[in-house]
Protein backbone atom coordinates (compact mmCIF):
# COMPACT_ATOMS: atom_id res chain seq x y z
CA UNK A 1 0.00 0.00 0.00
CA UNK A 2 1.23 3.53 -0.72
CA UNK A 3 2.50 5.63 2.14
CA UNK A 4 -0.06 8.24 3.26
CA UNK A 5 0.75 11.30 5.38
CA UNK A 6 -1.47 14.10 6.65
CA UNK A 7 -0.02 17.53 7.21
CA UNK A 8 -0.92 21.20 7.52
CA UNK A 9 0.37 23.91 5.22
CA UNK A 10 0.17 27.44 6.57
CA UNK A 11 -0.83 30.16 4.12
CA UNK A 12 0.25 33.70 4.91
CA UNK A 13 -2.08 34.97 2.19
CA UNK A 14 -5.13 33.27 3.68
CA UNK A 15 -4.02 33.59 7.30
CA UNK A 16 -4.87 29.96 7.99
CA UNK A 17 -3.56 26.43 7.66
CA UNK A 18 -4.89 24.08 5.01
CA UNK A 19 -4.79 20.32 5.33
CA UNK A 20 -2.93 18.20 2.81
CA UNK A 21 -2.96 14.45 2.26
CA UNK A 22 0.28 13.21 0.68
CA UNK A 23 0.18 9.80 -0.99
CA UNK A 24 3.32 8.04 -2.16
CA UNK A 25 7.05 8.10 -1.51
CA UNK A 26 8.42 9.46 -4.80
CA UNK A 27 7.31 10.48 -8.27
CA UNK A 28 5.98 13.32 -10.36
CA UNK A 29 3.77 15.65 -8.27
CA UNK A 30 0.03 15.69 -8.94
CA UNK A 31 -1.99 18.35 -7.12
CA UNK A 32 -5.57 17.12 -6.58
CA UNK A 33 -8.80 18.76 -5.43
CA UNK A 34 -11.99 17.32 -3.88
CA UNK A 35 -15.52 17.84 -5.24
CA UNK A 36 -17.86 20.58 -3.95
CA UNK A 37 -17.14 21.26 -0.27
CA UNK A 38 -15.50 17.84 0.00
CA UNK A 39 -12.92 16.99 2.65
CA UNK A 40 -9.29 16.96 1.56
CA UNK A 41 -9.35 13.17 2.05
CA UNK A 42 -12.31 12.71 -0.29
CA UNK A 43 -10.36 11.37 -3.27
CA UNK A 44 -8.86 8.78 -0.94
CA UNK A 45 -12.18 8.00 0.77
CA UNK A 46 -13.94 7.35 -2.55
CA UNK A 47 -10.96 5.37 -3.89
CA UNK A 48 -10.00 7.69 -6.76
CA UNK A 49 -6.44 7.66 -5.43
CA UNK A 50 -6.60 3.88 -5.10
CA UNK A 51 -7.47 3.59 -8.80
CA UNK A 52 -3.90 4.67 -9.63
CA UNK A 53 -2.15 2.80 -6.79
CA UNK A 54 0.14 0.98 -9.23
CA UNK A 55 1.62 4.25 -10.48
CA UNK A 56 2.02 5.57 -6.94
CA UNK A 57 3.67 2.38 -5.66
CA UNK A 58 6.03 2.33 -8.64
CA UNK A 59 7.19 5.84 -7.75
CA UNK A 60 5.88 7.31 -10.97
CA UNK A 61 3.57 9.86 -9.32
CA UNK A 62 3.05 11.36 -5.86
CA UNK A 63 -0.34 12.80 -4.91
CA UNK A 64 -1.03 16.00 -2.98
CA UNK A 65 -4.71 16.31 -2.07
CA UNK A 66 -5.26 19.87 -0.88
CA UNK A 67 -8.10 21.32 1.19
CA UNK A 68 -10.27 23.94 -0.54
CA UNK A 69 -12.12 26.92 0.92
CA UNK A 70 -15.43 26.31 -0.90
CA UNK A 71 -17.39 26.93 2.30
CA UNK A 72 -15.76 30.36 2.68
CA UNK A 73 -16.16 31.34 -0.97
CA UNK A 74 -18.66 30.06 -3.54
CA UNK A 75 -20.89 28.23 -1.06
CA UNK A 76 -21.11 30.94 1.60
CA UNK A 77 -24.50 32.53 0.98
CA UNK A 78 -24.12 34.75 4.05
CA UNK A 79 -21.61 37.00 2.30
CA UNK A 80 -21.93 39.12 -0.82
CA UNK A 81 -20.87 37.62 -4.13
CA UNK A 82 -18.03 40.16 -4.32
CA UNK A 83 -16.57 38.72 -1.13
CA UNK A 84 -17.08 35.15 -2.33
CA UNK A 85 -15.00 35.75 -5.44
CA UNK A 86 -12.44 37.79 -3.49
CA UNK A 87 -11.97 34.89 -1.07
CA UNK A 88 -11.61 32.41 -3.90
CA UNK A 89 -9.09 34.62 -5.66
CA UNK A 90 -7.04 34.63 -2.44
CA UNK A 91 -7.12 30.82 -2.55
CA UNK A 92 -5.91 30.85 -6.16
CA UNK A 93 -3.11 33.20 -5.17
CA UNK A 94 -2.23 30.89 -2.27
CA UNK A 95 -1.82 28.08 -4.79
CA UNK A 96 0.35 29.99 -7.26
CA UNK A 97 2.39 32.00 -4.76
CA UNK A 98 2.78 29.56 -1.88
CA UNK A 99 1.81 25.93 -2.40
CA UNK A 100 2.95 25.31 -5.98
CA UNK A 101 6.36 26.92 -5.31
CA UNK A 102 6.67 24.54 -2.35
CA UNK A 103 6.01 21.57 -4.67
CA UNK A 104 8.39 22.94 -7.30
CA UNK A 105 11.21 23.18 -4.75
CA UNK A 106 10.43 19.83 -3.13
CA UNK A 107 10.44 17.93 -6.43
CA UNK A 108 12.94 20.06 -8.34
CA UNK A 109 10.30 20.42 -11.07
CA UNK A 110 9.14 23.67 -12.62
CA UNK A 111 5.83 22.15 -13.70
CA UNK A 112 3.35 19.92 -11.88
CA UNK A 113 0.31 17.88 -12.89
CA UNK A 114 -3.11 18.86 -11.60
CA UNK A 115 -6.35 16.89 -11.33
CA UNK A 116 -9.88 16.91 -9.96
CA UNK A 117 -13.37 15.54 -10.48
CA UNK A 118 -16.63 17.52 -10.68
CA UNK A 119 -16.05 20.83 -8.86
CA UNK A 120 -12.53 19.60 -8.21
CA UNK A 121 -12.25 19.55 -12.00
CA UNK A 122 -13.22 23.22 -11.97
CA UNK A 123 -10.48 24.04 -9.47
CA UNK A 124 -7.94 22.09 -11.51
CA UNK A 125 -8.87 23.50 -14.92
CA UNK A 126 -9.22 27.07 -13.67
CA UNK A 127 -5.73 26.97 -12.18
CA UNK A 128 -4.15 25.20 -15.15
CA UNK A 129 -5.65 27.55 -17.71
CA UNK A 130 -4.74 30.63 -15.70
CA UNK A 131 -1.17 29.56 -14.96
CA UNK A 132 -0.14 27.27 -17.82
CA UNK A 133 3.58 27.83 -17.36
CA UNK A 134 3.62 25.85 -14.09
CA UNK A 135 1.29 23.03 -15.22
CA UNK A 136 2.40 20.10 -17.38
CA UNK A 137 -0.76 17.95 -17.23
CA UNK A 138 -4.42 18.76 -16.59
CA UNK A 139 -6.78 15.88 -15.77
CA UNK A 140 -10.28 17.37 -15.60
CA UNK A 141 -12.87 14.71 -14.80
CA UNK A 142 -16.47 15.86 -15.36
CA UNK A 143 -15.47 19.42 -14.58
CA UNK A 144 -17.26 22.74 -14.61
CA UNK A 145 -15.80 25.78 -16.34
CA UNK A 146 -17.81 28.70 -14.99
CA UNK A 147 -18.77 30.02 -11.54
CA UNK A 148 -21.38 32.52 -12.73
CA UNK A 149 -24.14 30.51 -11.03
CA UNK A 150 -22.55 31.35 -7.64
CA UNK A 151 -22.38 35.09 -8.32
CA UNK A 152 -26.05 36.15 -8.08
CA UNK A 153 -25.56 38.34 -11.16
CA UNK A 154 -22.49 40.08 -9.74
CA UNK A 155 -19.64 40.53 -12.20
CA UNK A 156 -16.14 41.98 -12.14
CA UNK A 157 -12.67 41.16 -13.46
CA UNK A 158 -12.10 38.48 -10.82
CA UNK A 159 -15.27 36.67 -11.86
CA UNK A 160 -14.21 36.76 -15.52
CA UNK A 161 -10.72 35.43 -14.80
CA UNK A 162 -12.14 32.53 -12.81
CA UNK A 163 -14.42 31.39 -15.64
CA UNK A 164 -12.30 29.35 -18.09
CA UNK A 165 -15.16 29.12 -20.59
CA UNK A 166 -14.88 32.92 -20.92
CA UNK A 167 -11.23 33.90 -20.57
CA UNK A 168 -9.91 31.00 -22.64
CA UNK A 169 -11.73 32.35 -25.70
CA UNK A 170 -9.44 35.39 -25.55
CA UNK A 171 -6.16 33.71 -24.53
CA UNK A 172 -3.22 32.85 -26.77
CA UNK A 173 -2.86 29.24 -27.86
CA UNK A 174 0.95 29.12 -27.70
CA UNK A 175 0.84 29.29 -23.90
CA UNK A 176 -0.61 25.77 -23.80
CA UNK A 177 1.54 24.04 -26.42
CA UNK A 178 3.48 22.12 -23.77
CA UNK A 179 0.48 21.08 -21.68
CA UNK A 180 -1.18 17.67 -21.82
CA UNK A 181 -4.88 18.43 -21.37
CA UNK A 182 -7.52 15.79 -20.69
CA UNK A 183 -11.24 16.66 -20.61
CA UNK A 184 -13.17 13.62 -19.43
CA UNK A 185 -16.93 13.08 -19.40
CA UNK A 186 -19.63 10.54 -20.30
CA UNK A 187 -22.81 10.48 -22.31
CA UNK A 188 -24.88 10.52 -19.08
CA UNK A 189 -22.75 13.09 -17.27
CA UNK A 190 -24.42 16.28 -16.02
CA UNK A 191 -21.24 18.06 -17.17
CA UNK A 192 -21.32 16.58 -20.69
CA UNK A 193 -22.38 19.76 -22.49
CA UNK A 194 -19.99 21.95 -20.49
CA UNK A 195 -17.12 19.62 -21.31
CA UNK A 196 -18.03 19.52 -24.99
CA UNK A 197 -18.19 23.32 -25.03
CA UNK A 198 -14.76 23.60 -23.41
CA UNK A 199 -13.35 21.10 -25.89
CA UNK A 200 -14.78 23.15 -28.75
CA UNK A 201 -13.24 26.33 -27.34
CA UNK A 202 -9.83 24.66 -27.20
CA UNK A 203 -10.23 23.17 -30.68
CA UNK A 204 -11.21 26.53 -32.16
CA UNK A 205 -7.97 27.98 -30.83
CA UNK A 206 -5.89 25.04 -32.03
CA UNK A 207 -5.03 23.88 -28.50
CA UNK A 208 -4.31 20.16 -28.55
CA UNK A 209 -6.18 18.11 -25.95
CA UNK A 210 -7.76 14.73 -25.31
CA UNK A 211 -11.56 14.78 -25.16
CA UNK A 212 -12.73 11.48 -23.73
CA UNK A 213 -16.40 10.48 -23.53
CA UNK A 214 -17.32 7.26 -21.72
CA UNK A 215 -20.65 5.48 -22.37
CA UNK A 216 -23.59 4.42 -20.16
CA UNK A 217 -22.28 5.84 -16.88
CA UNK A 218 -23.25 8.96 -14.98
CA UNK A 219 -21.54 11.76 -13.05
CA UNK A 220 -20.09 9.87 -10.09
CA UNK A 221 -17.05 8.13 -8.66
CA UNK A 222 -17.31 4.92 -10.73
CA UNK A 223 -16.83 7.01 -13.89
CA UNK A 224 -13.83 8.83 -12.46
CA UNK A 225 -12.23 5.68 -11.06
CA UNK A 226 -12.61 4.11 -14.51
CA UNK A 227 -11.12 6.99 -16.46
CA UNK A 228 -8.37 8.35 -14.20
CA UNK A 229 -5.95 5.38 -14.37
CA UNK A 230 -6.22 5.34 -18.15
CA UNK A 231 -5.14 8.98 -18.34
CA UNK A 232 -2.37 8.59 -15.78
CA UNK A 233 -1.17 5.51 -17.64
CA UNK A 234 -1.11 7.34 -20.94
CA UNK A 235 1.29 9.95 -19.63
CA UNK A 236 3.18 8.13 -16.88
CA UNK A 237 4.32 4.89 -18.36
CA UNK A 238 1.60 2.40 -19.28
CA UNK A 239 0.90 1.11 -22.80
CA UNK A 240 -1.82 -0.53 -24.90
CA UNK A 241 -4.44 2.13 -24.26
CA UNK A 242 -7.38 2.98 -26.51
CA UNK A 243 -6.62 6.49 -27.77
CA UNK A 244 -9.43 6.61 -30.29
CA UNK A 245 -10.92 9.69 -28.65
CA UNK A 246 -7.70 11.69 -28.56
CA UNK A 247 -7.86 15.04 -30.31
Amino acid sequence: MPRIEHTDFYSHLLGMSLKVEVTGHFGYPILMFPTSQGQYTQNHDFKLNESINWFVEQGKVKLYNIETIDKFSFYDKNIHAAERIRNYELYVQFLIQEFVPYLQALHSEHRIAIAGASFGGYHASNFAFRFPDVVSHLFCLSGAFSIRNFMDGFSNEQVYFNCPREFMKNDEAWKFSHMHIVLSTSDEDICLEQTKEMSNILSAKGINHWYDERKWINHDWPLWRMAFPMFIGRFFGYVNLNLANKK
